[in-house]
């Protein structure tokens, strides 16, 4: 049986109260609300967190912002699976999303290169590249190139994807509909890890903190740490309690690089914990 987090309110007493008998029995973790704690600290459940709290009561949000900074400080991140974020992402490479999708515990949407003929792709260029001219010229002739040969491939597989189908007894109209569709998906392979792309994706909070663990780090990949960064200042925006702590491994314990170590585990862990 999976190990689920369950949130259940209203545990003081009734069907929350039952609930939370029935869950931690199960072996799955619960946080237990409610007004009054101690029905549910009398279980003495391990599995259990129980959290006096009011939503009527002003002064209970202090109590649940407290709370929450105690978690981040402990590393107890189980609870803050149940908080999610959804970024929609333009104008990186698919260098980038390779990187991006190794991160499982998330959902992805990408834009699709099967359905979506590209008639001039945009790419991503790396910026020690566009500072070396001679680099930049290179680089610029083989995306142009990219785009002619991707461009003769469609053309090319067209015409012989709709003898197919024409031969299959699909009317002229049809023929040329799935031509041109499994033209694409064939040609796409000529286009480079440079390629523009777009993508929207929802990770829970303590996947994020492991995101941010590996990507913010000064030995992430240089694209793939811009967005890491860039989704931390998001996320601290809006829940500035939950992150932070949030930021490369050395922010909350002994950089984990060996040898490969940047060196900068003290300047890190100043500008990632600094106030904003």
């Amino acid at each position: 049986m999976k190990i689920k987090n369950i949130i259940i309110t209203g545990t003081s007493r009734g069907i929350g109260f039952e609930l939370v008998h029935i869950f931690a029995n199960q072996g799955h973790n619960v946080l237990a609300l409610s007004r009054n704690a101690q029905p549910v600290n009398n279980l003495h459940f391990d599995n259990i967190t129980s959290f006096s709290f009011d939503l009527g009561n002003a002064e209970d949000y202090k109590k649940v912002e407290t709370f929450i900074d105690k978690l981040a400080s402990f590393g107890h991140e189980s609870p803050i699976e149940h908080v999610s974020y959804t970024f929609a992402v333009e104008g990186v490479s698919r260098v980038l999303t390779h990187q991006l999708v190794r991160h499982r515990i998330a959902s992805y949407s990408q834009q699709s290169q099967r359905y979506v003929k590209l008639e001039q792709f945009e790419y991503i260029v790396p910026p020690m590249i566009k500072k070396n001219s001679e680099a930049y010229a290179i680089f610029e002739k083989a995306m142009l190139e990219d785009q002619m040969y991707y461009n003769q491939l469609v053309e090319s597989l067209e015409k012989t994807y709709t003898q197919e189908y024409l031969s299959e007894g699909y009317s002229n109209k049809k023929s040329k509909q799935l031509a041109e569709k499994k033209a694409i998906e064939d040609a796409r392979f000529v286009f480079p890890n440079a390629c523009e792309t777009k993508i929207i994706f929802t990770m829970n909070a303590r996947t994020l903190m492991q995101f941010f663990k590996h990507r913010c780090c000064e030995r992430a990949q240089w694209e793939i740490r811009e967005l890491a960064d860039t989704m931390l200042e998001l996320v601290k925006v809006v829940s500035p309690n939950l992150f932070k702590y949030a930021g490369p491994s050395c922010v909350s314990g002994p950089c984990p690089e060996g040898f490969m170590t940047c060196g900068k585990a003290s300047e890190k862990k100043a500008y990632y914990l600094k106030d904003d």
